[in-house]
């Protein structure tokens, strides 16, 4: 796998004059060209995949709605990779890298104290207007501090196809729109202060291609889905106090059932 262009890469430099200032002036920023085209390519590949094996399920909705698919609020198709299956080790690399990014941002990300993250979540919006309705990937502290996307789409025209992730950021008189572009790696903080939404995207006319459909020939007749990764690194001692919550309103819920 040819790494030159990724050696030539100084990820502490880009951490900390880059990645830290932006994410503190105005919340948010983006990396492009982050692989390079050959390594990115194999990311791709393995996503085209997953897609095409039917591995991906429609996205599920947070909150009091957990578990309930709405397709007209979240109309992503997802699943998640470790980075250790077999087939995966381009995702892997690509975690590798940013696990160290954001390592280097280290103490400068502010009272945040990051030592893990989640597994990453690979989304595809397969058309017909799919989108994501503005949310906050993290509005009641359940730990996520920083969120980290890496989009796949080549020749991807966001006038045709739409896909637009905007962001809402709080206090400042703009939005941010950014397109869904190959090689793209995006970082925000993950908090009230990014509301943000994924607009609807018209890249294809099929929900989801049959097993074993060659995606790579839909994609070079203009019908590619709008393909992304995303992974989340978690605040030790908020992610702590969350699994905190959450174990005490278990006991509470199994005790009430038990004197029921």
């Amino acid at each position: 796998m040819p790494l030159g262009h990724i050696m030539r890469l100084d990820l502490e430099k880009i951490a900390l004059e880059y990645i830290v200032p932006c994410l503190h002036e105005v919340g948010f920023c983006y990396l492009d060209n982050f692989l390079g085209e050959v390594v990115g390519d194999c990311v791709l590949e393995r996503v085209k995949q997953l897609h095409s094996n039917g591995v991906l399920r429609d996205g599920q909705l947070a909150g009091p709605r957990a578990g309930v698919s709405k397709r007209h609020l979240r109309g992503d198709q997802i699943t998640w990779i470790g980075g250790n299956e077999e087939g995966c080790e381009a995702i892997s690399f690509l975690l590798s890298l940013i696990d160290r990014l954001v390592l280097y941002c280290g103490s400068r990300l502010g009272n945040y104290y990051v030592k893990e993250r989640s597994k990453a979540m690979v989304a595809c919006y397969p058309g017909n207007g799919t989108g994501y309705v503005r949310h906050v990937d993290n509005p009641n502290g359940d730990g996520r501090c920083i969120t980290c996307i890496y989009y796949l789409n080549k020749n991807w025209d966001s006038k045709l196809h739409g896909g637009i992730l905007r962001i809402f950021p709080e206090g400042k008189s703009f939005v941010a729109d950014v397109e869904p572009i190959f090689d793209r790696l995006l970082f925000f903080w993950s908090d009230r202060r990014n509301p943000h939404e994924v607009q609807p995207s018209y890249a294809t006319r099929n929900h989801r291609p049959e097993p074993h459909t060659d995606v790579h020939i839909k994609c070079q007749i203009g019908m590619c889905p709008r393909y992304a990764m995303t992974v989340w690194y978690f605040d030790a001692d908020e992610r702590a106090e969350a699994k905190k919550k959450f174990r005490n309103l278990t006991r509470k819920t199994e005790s009430a059932l038990t004197e029921d």
